[in-house]
């Protein structure tokens, strides 16, 4: 799956909506972000954070 720094990959939208309603709007805003703080927002679940987590690693970043 390759995914652009620039956007947000495909997750399910519950997990869109939380993101876009926390500030990110780009993948590269994420990295270094803590999983665990990503996993409180409402609609964020582990399938959302694992498919995050591999579209980062695309790009040699990482959740913190």
């Amino acid at each position: 799956m390759t995914s652009s720094p620039d956007t947000l990959p495909k997750i399910g939208a519950p997990a869109t909506r939380a993101l876009h309603g926390a500030g990110y709007t780009a993948l590269r805003q994420l990295a270094g972000v803590p999983r665990t703080d990503l996993a409180k927002l409402h609609g964020m679940g582990p399938k959302a954070l694992g498919i995050l987590q591999a579209a980062l690693e695309e790009h040699g970043l990482s959740l913190g």
